[in-house]
């Protein structure tokens, strides 16, 4: 597997699009055994589930071969979900789906969870401060959440290196820790508009782990 040229190269899908043409299996970050426990705790196997940007990671057969059949999986990149139908045909309960997460057309109420593993940290690759980010980045991001709002649980995995898992929920009303962390988010939007915050860079030549690279 050839890394891009740029950061910004994880972005397009053109790139997807080649990688996936000779590339069989990667998981960003980490495997799915490493956080099963808390999906198991947060998910019923009954339960409709999209995947977007599933890429050819293997989270989602490893999560059909644990319990959790009704799987719809989603990538902007035909060539991967073309590959993936024909190498897990016989998972006959999960179905594989070329959609752009930024232009979902399922119906309203269609699935009772969304799962995402590192698709929205691709499209922030390009950014050197995670934030100050651009307009155009916030746009995308707010594209694919569509709004706020959202009650938001946060635990970790891992052991020398912590991932961040995200239970994010709507309907419920907002802790004080969520409330508190709006007026936080609006706070460093009026500041970035001021451009009052010294950016956090990414380090130059960067690699697949780009998001160790994070400078503090």
């Amino acid at each position: 597997m050839e890394l891009p040229g740029r950061n910004s190269d994880y972005r397009e899908k053109s790139y997807w699009d080649e990688r996936y043409t000779t590339e069989e299996s990667y998981d960003w970050f980490t495997g799915y055994s490493s956080f099963q426990h808390l999906l198991r705790r947060d998910i019923l196997p009954q339960q409709h589930i999209l995947t977007i940007g599933c890429g050819n990671s293997s989270m989602s057969t490893d999560m059909y071969e644990n319990g959790f059949k009704h799987i719809t999986n989603t990538d902007f990149s035909p060539v991967v979900i073309e590959k993936m139908a024909e190498k897990h045909k016989d998972l006959t309960e999960m179905s594989w789906q070329v959609m752009d997460m930024c232009d979902i057309s399922f119906p309203a109420e269609s699935f009772d969870i969304v799962l995402e593993k590192g698709t929205l940290d691709a499209v922030m690759v390009h950014e050197r401060d995670p934030w100050n980010t651009s307009q155009e980045t916030l746009d995308l991001i707010d594209s694919v959440l569509q709004q706020y709002g959202w009650d938001v649980n946060m635990s970790s995995v891992g052991e020398a290196f912590h991932f961040f898992y995200m239970v994010m929920e709507k309907g419920k009303q907002l802790s004080e820790k969520d409330i508190l962390a709006e007026k936080e988010r609006e706070k460093k939007r009026l500041l970035r508009e001021n451009n009052s915050e010294n950016p956090v860079t990414f380090m130059e030549n960067d690699t697949e782990d780009f998001v160790l690279s994070i400078e503090l």
